[in-house]
């Protein structure tokens, strides 16, 4: 089964009721998608330019969820014209950012995929009226906790943000103590029936991409000057190439698409609207140090996707078999008890036989770097190296047993060097020059 284009058409917001209308079409298939923004909002922000602006680069973003299902050469935008940056930025997120879904669909494809709109040459958009205060997405894991952590130290005024909120999201907003701001989202119920049938397409998509538009909506409409978002440095390495590109699971949390989307955001907004990630300049095993320095949000978060599905949370907050859950307890082993780490996740990961497998992908020593978002190759292999040391993990089963083998495959010198660069903050971020001193004095 095969289209020639997937078309965008023009979105509507009901400012009455909150209510946003996402219209699509795949070949003869119509598709709705719909947002409902919470109560409180400013009415009068619809009327203005930049929402516009910004109403129609959302409607373009989650399109992707529709435009998979058939994955066309040509996405149509219609009626919605973009700048030449906004064109870049619909293609990134139509190529790059479906990477993963080309690689595992076998689609080699992504330099025939073109973006159809009619270009816009007018004028940049007023800039609206923005209160200086920061919108804070919080996905339940430990990233965005490190962030609030962060936040709440320097003195920065912040609202917790999140999509369809359930499960581990709702109990770190619980224990931040901060009045939220919830977004519902919902899709197609035909687009989710058709992507299980045969002859239509399934896989990953940008997820991030899509909640910083939905973000980035919100701020306008409740009036935020910055969308801070926690994506950590590991978060730029790929996991394979594939159509003579690199893939990357994680690529709209990635440096690159972070200054792509930022200017797009800018520009849309006559330079009002910030966004950054706060955690930019820190591994994934600093940031677990960080963490770890307070245990109040030891019981409510969560990393695993294994049970965190789009229905709600279903199980444990933790499975203990999946990369993420063993990525996740590795990082944070250097800087954790046995007692308090196995207390988290309901059981010592890093002793369990049955795990071998998945340390040794994560660590390099086998298969490729999983469809996760999980940190660095070697990120992984420092830690569990770190771990040998430590009297409280060394007589461990997966460290005793990869121990030996990441010292063959990449020496002591080079992970040890490798740890010690963990722990050292990269100058490649978008902070704003005053944020990032007192974010980096913090965090050292």
């Amino acid at each position: 089964m095969s289209v020639e284009s997937f078309s965008v058409l023009s979105p509507s917001f009901d400012a009455t009721t909150g209510l946003v209308r996402f219209p699509y079409r795949l070949g003869g298939l119509p598709f709705t998608e719909t947002l409902g923004f919470p109560e409180g909002f400013d009415a009068s922000v619809a009327g203005t330019a930049s929402f516009q602006k910004l109403l129609e680069l959302t409607a373009v973003v989650l399109g992707v969820s529709y435009y998979k299902l058939l994955a066309p050469l040509t996405v149509d935008c219609g009626a919605i014209a973009l700048t030449a940056d906004e064109a870049a930025l619909a293609l990134d997120i139509y190529t790059n950012g479906l990477g993963e879904f080309y690689a595992r669909n076998g689609l080699a494809q992504m330099d025939r995929v073109q973006i159809r709109a009619a270009p816009d040459t007018g004028p940049r958009p007023a800039a609206p009226l923005l209160a200086a205060r920061a919108l804070l997405p919080i996905g339940g894991g430990k990233d965005s906790l490190v962030s609030v952590q962060l936040l709440e130290h320097a003195g920065i005024d912040f609202t917790p943000f999140a999509v369809n909120a359930k499960g581990p999201i709702l109990s770190s907003v619980e224990t931040i103590g901060r009045a939220p701001l919830y977004v519902t989202r919902a899709l197609d119920k035909e687009m989710i029936r058709l992507a299980k049938m045969p002859g239509y397409l399934n896989g990953h998509v940008p997820s991030t991409a899509i909640n910083s538009m939905i973000a980035a909506l919100t701020a306008l409409l409740f009036g935020y000057d910055r969308i801070l978002l926690s994506n950590e440095r590991s978060a730029s390495e790929g996991n394979a190439v594939f159509d003579g590109r690199e893939v990357n699971h994680q690529h709209s949390k990635s440096l690159d698409f972070e200054a792509m989307i930022a200017g797009v955001l800018a520009g849309a907004t006559g330079g009002a609207l910030g966004y950054f990630s706060l955690l930019r300049p820190f591994s994934e095993a600093h940031i677990a140090a960080l963490f770890a320095r307070e245990d109040r949000f030891d019981a409510v978060f969560s990393s695993c996707n294994q049970n965190f599905r789009i229905a709600g949370h279903d199980g444990p907050l933790w499975c203990g078999k999946c990369p993420k859950c063993h990525f996740v307890f590795l990082i944070l082993a250097p800087a954790m008890s046995r007692a308090r780490l196995s207390g988290i996740f309901g059981a010592d990961l890093l002793d369990k036989r049955e795990n071998l497998a998945s340390f040794r992908t994560l660590t390099g020593l086998a298969g490729q770097k999983p469809w996760e978002c999980v940190g660095e190759i070697l990120e992984a292999a420092a830690c569990l190296h770190q771990l040998s040391k430590i009297p409280d993990w060394s007589d461990h089963e997966i460290v005793r047993v990869l121990g030996p083998e990441l010292l063959a495959q990449y020496g002591e010198a080079r992970l040890e060097s490798a740890y010690s660069e963990l722990m050292k903050p990269d100058a490649r971020h978008l902070l704003p020059p005053d944020l990032a001193g007192r974010i980096l004095a913090d965090a050292s």
